[in-house]
């Protein structure tokens, strides 16, 4: 009996390499390894700099993946143990950009498809995605969806983020700067595009941690006001206004952007980072009530990552979808931009930072990864395997320009006066 069982398994493992190496045998160069379930290894490409090893944990896990063959399927592979990355999980991005976008022909899937036949068919737990309730970006739908991901741990984001916890593209003077320096970089960078004078009133819509609001009081002078939907970032706000003896200048609310109730009430308006939350079908609603809070002649700064025009919306759910930001929704800059100025907004400015969001990405993961055993003690290994391929595919797409990252100055001129002034020396003029 027990010889019986050995010879099924050996025949799963055999037939297992054999479909890796049909499946693979074109791919060049192959600078990873494979090691199944039972230690049979299959090398690097002769010559070439072994960046991972693809670890595959269980003998059916090829054939319930590459059955469906979608990104989400090879990403559940991984989350949930299936699969294993050791090494530079970055570099894995290339391979699945391989697998999903290789014209197979109808007589190469069912040849590879009839190898597979022969293996178990594997078990998976329950998905531990988040259930989002409500109509689609309602308020309390959007509520539920910041609480799922921002409001996980303050120590979370603490162990891999900045010192003012900025979860957003940084801005890099050079490739060689820390990450402390190329956030406090992005938010006088912003502050400068915005053009802030003391004694102005700035409204962040979706303030994060708070970081923004603080450096533009305690920097510039305003008199700022952050607004967020999760209590965590609410509460380390509140706290480091009163560490910073802002209280005076500086203050947060939780409170949803469709809330707020101040005709013209804000001198300039700046959003980092949560316009990709709002859905595309309520684009114009949140263009409109920024229109409606800005005073005539201000400004609106809104930094917000785009789909590549050249790129279709996904028709199935992704596994950022599902894992990560429920919800959230990325259009083109084209689209973001007809909406603007259909709403009244001039546009006076484009900026794409992509390049910046390749480092800033490199950094969180880095920092991450630095820091496995204390995150290991604050979420469980499903979500650290889902934190660590988030990470790692966005520096992916951001660097294979798939993704974007916009700053768009906007303006609510007044009766054609902009209040800009002919050039631009200014937002530079601490650049090196």
């Amino acid at each position: 009996m027990a010889k019986h069982a050995w010879s099924k398994a050996e025949q799963s493992s055999r037939t297992t390499l054999n479909f890796l190496q049909q499946l693979l045998g074109d791919y060049h160069p192959r600078d990873f390894a494979i090691e199944l379930w039972d230690g049979t290894q299959w090398p690097a490409e002769s010559g070439q700099f072994r960046r991972f090893t693809w670890r595959i944990n269980d003998p059916g896990a090829l054939r319930s993946t590459l059955a469906s063959m979608s990104e989400l399927a090879l990403s559940e592979a991984y989350i949930y143990g299936q699969f294993d990355i050791d090494g530079d999980i970055r570099a894995v991005f290339s391979l699945a950009d391989y697998l999903l976008n290789k014209p197979w022909s109808i007589k190469e899937k069912l040849r590879l498809s009839s190898m597979l036949l022969g293996l178990p068919s594997p078990s998976r737990p329950s998905s531990n995605a988040m259930g989002l309730q409500g109509p689609l970006h309602s308020k309390r739908r959007d509520r539920q969806a910041v609480t799922y991901h921002y409001d996980l741990s303050n120590d979370f984001y603490t162990l891999w983020l900045d010192k003012n916890l900025v979860y957003s593209c940084a801005y890099f003077k050079t490739p060689e700067n820390d990450l402390d320096t190329a956030q406090e970089q992005k938010l006088d960078y912003i502050c400068r595009k915005l053009r802030l004078e003391p004694g102005e009133r700035l409204l962040d819509i979706g303030c994060g941690w708070g970081g923004l609001i603080i450096h533009a009081a305690r920097q510039y002078g305003v008199r700022a006001l952050g607004i967020t939907l999760s209590e965590r970032q609410l509460e380390f706000a509140k706290q480091r206004i009163e560490q910073e003896a802002l209280s005076d200048t500086c203050e947060v609310r939780l409170l949803d952007y469709r809330e707020l109730d101040d005709p013209e009430a804000y001198d300039k308006l700046v959003s980092v980072g949560m316009v990709e939350h709002v859905g595309e079908s309520k684009l114009p609603e949140y263009f409109e009530q920024a229109f409606r809070l800005l005073k005539p002649g201000g400004g609106f700064l809104n930094h917000g990552i785009g789909r590549a025009g050249n790129r279709p919306a996904p028709k199935e759910p992704t596994f950022t979808d599902v894992y990560v930001f429920p919800d959230g929704e990325l259009v083109p800059i084209a689209t973001m931009l007809e909406v603007a100025e259909t709403t009244g907004f001039e546009t006076r400015d484009v900026e794409n930072l992509r390049e910046h969001y390749v480092l800033t990405l490199q950094h969180w993961l880095g920092r991450f990864e630095a820091n496995t055993r204390e995150a290991h003690q604050i979420i469980d290994e499903v979500r650290y395997r889902v934190w660590r391929l988030y990470l790692a595919g966005s520096a992916h797409y951001f660097r294979t320009g798939k993704l974007d990252l916009y700053q768009t100055l906007l303006v609510k001129n007044d009766s054609g006066r902009s209040g800009l002034p002919l050039r631009r020396e200014d937002w530079y003029r601490t650049a090196a």
